[in-house]
């Protein structure tokens, strides 16, 4: 057998690995153990896998086995690295939880909700307690006999299971059982929703200008003739604005519209004299420019945003024009606005509203925003679209929108009666025969509140006022001339199930119900409660929002969370609570693109114009700037707040899920536990903007 020959690739292969590693520096402190690991930790990789080749190497080689190992030793490295982190970082958390509760303060929860749960919790723990030592007993493999109990605590265990057997398990069997009803009922409306939103999709349906306003072509250029274009309001409500003001006037005041078919009010409200300054100077900066611009305080101020707006439309001048366009503070129309949206009303004589969607400038900026962005993504792109395509009616949403005067007035105008005027105007125009549009390709930008303070106020708003219509218009919608039809969509589905129902089984089912059946196991939910149908709706509510999709599982904790809130609003709207009537502007970090408006405004005028302007304006700017500075450093003295409601929910919630330790349910267990620290997040306020 002849010898096998040499391998000389081979060798000529390792003779230039020993060249190269004799010629390539080596780092004094590569040979010690310590500062290799703390290489290590610095990075999750010391070698770049795919840096250059060195000088004399063959390129056409690739990395070497040692190479790779210790690529892949790093990257194992750092993650048991990260791993043993863990333990310190939940430390960290905790500690950092235990300084805000010792030092932030409290908030003012409604005393009955939370004197409620309060007494629930104190329940809770005392039948923790005793289930734990009916546990180490033994009584929960083999339940003792109530006649054969020995000792006393057997005693009283026995006839603790006579009781929630028999008088306990019941009825609370049987309001879960309400409750999934609902839950499903609801369920299956927001599918037909989103059913109907695949088919406006699929068939394309929106609404189509029929009419354009006719332009001239002169020697400058296209020149609209005036004659053709109808007589526009603008408001811009406001109150202590200091953040958005400029923006969203000159948002406004730069429309592509005839001058002299607009008109715009700024209705300030503001009841801080240095914001009623800014705001003049803003205003008379604009005047100058030559628009049409007007400021207007109330001395009386009565009736919050709907006694602004009432007041307003009492002016002598507003007779003169045929459509009004209302912008919130932080709302920032494009300039195209009037020209998408003022057409629809031509040949459209029944039309009284044309409906814009919002668009958030802020959505990514913590974690508050972006589960709000997914809520208001599906409001918009599902509820508003097909209610606005399908039955012509939606509610007004209270800002981006084009009102008709003629309907404002035939419907009885702006009334102070409830804290949702926007949705008490859309419901009695309704009644009166009014149609809605709704455009969802015409976008209009503004500001989600980033701080769960001012989240939380704008949601109690939101659901303590459509109970207080309801209670108001029940009878008028009963006796109204509109078909039956329209009489049951506005009572069932507008009000009762989209308003009432939602809130209360979301906080019954799963903040109640749930944690009771972990101590009366004899009444059960069963696990597609609990965690299927929930999964299934957050997809659906996800959908419209598609990028949101990571954010999923914190939706669906969040929303759950949030019940506590809508469901204290609901009831305090319902029954005409303190609380119900409270009214509060909703904060504002002004994160608009104002530097957009000004370029465009730089664009559209000339330079000589611009500087004068800004000449006249400087004290007044310089003014704002200092003020603005002052009030960034009294930003950073407000500290974060304890919610107590919140907090005793979780710890009811972290009590129910020990308690579903002991009975081996597995699906019950970690949604309790999951959402229990969702509930201790939100109380120790650590969602949302951190201002300390």
């Amino acid at each position: 057998m002849s010898p096998r020959p040499p391998n000389y690739e081979f060798q000529e292969w390792w003779n230039r690995e020993r060249e190269w590693a004799l010629l390539s520096p080596k780092k004094p402190d590569e040979s010690s153990s310590g500062a290799f690991i703390s290489e290590a930790a610095a990075s999750w990789s010391a070698v770049d896998l795919y840096a250059p080749i060195a000088e004399g190497r063959s390129k056409s080689r690739g990395r070497s086995a040692r190479q790779l190992s210790r690529h892949l030793f790093l990257v194992l490295l750092r993650a048991a690295l990260f791993l043993l982190s863990l333990p310190a970082r939940f430390l960290s958390l905790l500690l950092i939880a235990i300084r805000r509760a010792a030092s932030a303060p409290s908030d003012r929860p409604d005393n009955r909700l939370y004197r409620l749960i309060r007494a629930f919790l104190f329940l809770a723990l005392f039948l923790l307690f005793f289930e734990v030592a009916a546990y180490f007993k033994g009584w929960h493999f083999q339940p003792p006999s109530y006649a054969a109990s020995a000792e006393a605590l057997e005693f009283i265990y026995a006839r603790w299971l006579m009781v929630r057997a028999k008088y306990l398990a019941p009825p609370v069997q049987a309001m879960a059982n309400v409750c999934i009803i609902l839950f499903l009922v609801q369920s299956v409306d927001r599918i037909a929703l989103v059913l109907g939103c695949f088919w406006i999709k699929l068939r394309r349906l929106r609404p189509v200008i029929s009419v354009e306003y006719k332009s001239q072509d002169l020697e400058g250029g296209k020149v609209e003739v005036e004659e053709e274009y109808p007589m526009v309001l603008l408001q811009i409500p406001m109150c202590n604005e200091r953040e958005v003001y400029r923006q969203s006037i000159a948002a406004v005041c730069i429309q592509n519209w005839p001058r002299e078919k607009m008109l715009v009010q700024v209705l300030d409200d503001s009841d801080d004299l240095d914001v009623q300054l800014l705001i003049k100077a803003e205003v008379q900066k604009w005047q100058q420019k030559g628009v049409h611009i007007l400021y207007r305080h109330r001395l009386i101020r009565t009736g919050y945003k709907a006694g602004n707006l009432k007041s307003a439309m009492g002016c002598d001048y507003v007779k003169d024009c045929e459509f009004v366009a209302i912008f919130d503070a932080d709302f920032q129309p494009s300039p195209d606005f009037l020209k998408r949206t003022i057409p629809h009303f031509k040949g459209n004589d029944d039309l009284a509203l044309v409906q814009a969607r919002w668009i958030f400038v802020n959505k990514d900026e913590n974690l508050l925003t972006r589960l709000q962005n997914i809520n208001l993504s599906f409001h918009f792109e599902v509820e508003q679209q097909v209610n606005g395509i399908f039955i012509n009616f939606f509610g007004f949403n209270g800002t981006a929108g084009v009102w008709r005067i003629k309907a404002l007035q035939e419907s009885g105008g702006w009334l102070e009666r409830t804290t949702v005027e926007d949705m008490d105007i859309a419901v009695r125009a309704h009644l009166n025969g009014w149609k809605f549009m709704f455009l969802n390709d015409v976008k209009c930008l503004c500001e989600l509140p980033e701080s769960y303070a001012a989240y939380k106020k704008q949601q109690h708003r939101w659901h303590s006022g459509p109970m207080q219509l309801f209670r108001l218009c029940f009878v008028d919608i009963l006796r109204s001339k509109v078909s039956w039809a329209k009489k049951a969509n506005l009572i069932f589905l507008f009000f009762l199930l989209r308003k009432l129902i939602l809130p209360f089984y979301s906080f019954t089912l799963f903040c109640v119900i749930l944690p009771l059946t972990m101590f009366l196991p004899e009444a059960q939910l069963p696990a597609w409660v609990v965690c299927y149908v929930p999964g299934i709706m957050s997809v659906i509510n996800i959908l419209p929002a598609p990028r949101s999709f990571p954010f999923i599982v914190p939706y669906l904790l969040f929303e759950n969370t949030m019940s506590v809130t809508k469901f204290n609003a609901m009831i305090s709207g319902l029954f005409k609570l303190g609380s119900s009537y409270e009214w509060i502007v909703t904060k504002k970090l002004g994160r608009s693109s104002e530097a957009d408006l000004v370029a465009f405004v730089e664009d559209t005028e000339n330079r000589a114009e611009s500087r004068r302007i800004h000449k006249a304006s400087s004290d007044s700017g310089l003014a704002e700037l200092n003020r603005l500075e002052l009030t960034s450093k009294s930003r950073r003295n407000k500290r974060n707040r304890l919610y107590k409601t919140e907090l005793s929910l979780a710890f009811i919630l972290l009590t129910a899920s020990a308690r579903s330790l002991l009975s081996a349910q597995g699906i019950h267990f970690y949604f309790l536990l999951f959402q229990g620290i969702t509930f201790l997040l939100v109380g120790l306020d650590l969602i949302g903007e951190q201002v300390s």
